[in-house]
């Protein structure tokens, strides 16, 4: 089954297989039309009627389209975390260079096919509610799921650490993209190389 948003971004957490589908369907909605139409033009109703539910399924997860923008940034979020981490699974643990090139490679890939990731991604393009800052919340996410992988604690200087190159290569890579709608590959590369000089510096 597919991951399904942390319970406190929903009204209801999904407890059946029948409703924990059901919320798929429309988050799956959410993002197809994000992409067709835009957040402004974004409506419940038109996320019901496109993912085959009653409104009232829409409303029984969600209060309005911030709180179900804000669920499909933390859907992207724990996607993106398993991208990574089947990437990493065949890598040599401690190698710092391979999880960096995993983490910008895996998000690269969602921006330029995850649907409705280039209005929502982890929640920074439009605001949706209370919650920490986007990229902390990545950062940390990326801590936890990295710390192990690279032999350290999960500490606050390696939350900086990731913190610093997470900020740093959200900025890049939206330049790229707005540079190029499938991303200039020359930001890219001295994204990855300033990345690099960033954590040898930090990591080895």
């Amino acid at each position: 089954m597919k991951p399904v948003p942390h319970a406190t971004s929903l009204r209801r957490a999904p407890v059946q297989r029948r409703s924990a589908e059901r919320l798929t369907r429309i988050l799956d909605a959410c993002a197809d039309l994000l992409d067709e139409v835009g957040y402004d033009a974004l409506s419940t109703r038109a996320v019901a009627q496109r993912a085959g539910v009653p409104i009232g399924s829409v409303y029984r997860f969600f209060g309005n389209k911030k709180e179900m923008a804000d669920a499909l940034a933390q859907r992207n979020l724990e996607r993106y975390a398993e991208r990574v981490t089947e990437r990493l699974k065949d890598a040599r643990r401690g190698d710092w260079r391979a999880a960096m090139d995993a983490v910008l490679d895996e998000y690269l890939a969602m921006k330029r096919t995850a649907p409705g990731f280039s209005l929502v991604d982890f929640g920074n393009q439009i605001p949706v509610g209370t919650r920490a800052e986007p990229n902390h919340r990545v950062a940390d996410r990326l801590t936890d799921l990295l710390a192990g992988y690279l032999g350290r604690e999960p500490d606050e200087e390696l939350r900086r650490t990731f913190l610093i190159a997470v900020e740093t290569a959200d900025t890049l890579v939206h330049l790229a993209f707005r540079m190029d709608p499938e991303g200039d590959e020359r930001v890219i590369e001295e994204t990855r190389e300033l990345l690099r000089a960033y954590l040898a510096r930090a990591l080895d």
